[in-house]
């Protein structure tokens, strides 16, 4: 048994509907489902284009910042480090002649007192010392 359409519009089972009249109404529905679908894919076409920031792009900037940031302060702290070096030892080598500044007029010091005191403990000067030696003589004798 079949179902069938008859000319009058109505379903029903009746064997009375042939092989060709099913091919021919498939066939129909074949040709339009075809026609449909190659206007379908036929048309033109826009493409909406969504931009969104992958959270990878953040990161990549993010540790690109960072970076940035930490090659700056590195730097920055290396130069107060030298800047710091540099003052230490202008400190060092002012107080070095400092010192030796001090034991140079230390040293002239002491000589100048050393040849005061030479020059004080003699007992006769020098200008009378033949006299000094004739008396000398004299008290021994």
């Amino acid at each position: 048994m079949r179902i069938g359409i008859d000319e009058s519009g109505r379903t029903g089972f009746d064997g009375e509907m042939t092989d060709a009249k099913l091919e021919q109404v498939l066939g129909n529905f074949k040709a339009s489902a075809d026609a449909w679908s190659e206007a379908a894919y036929s048309r033109p076409r826009t493409v909406a284009v969504v931009k969104h920031w992958s959270w990878r792009a953040a990161a990549g900037w993010a540790l690109g910042c960072v970076v940035v940031a930490g090659s700056l302060t590195g730097g920055m702290h290396e130069r107060n480090l030298n800047k710091e070096h540099v003052r230490t030892l202008a400190a060092q080598r002012a107080l070095q002649q400092q010192v030796a500044a001090e034991q140079k007029s230390t040293s002239e010091d002491a000589d100048l007192l050393a040849a005061v005191d030479t020059d004080v403990s003699q007992e006769v000067p020098r200008a009378m010392e033949p006299l000094a030696q004739l008396m000398d003589e004299d008290t021994i004798r």
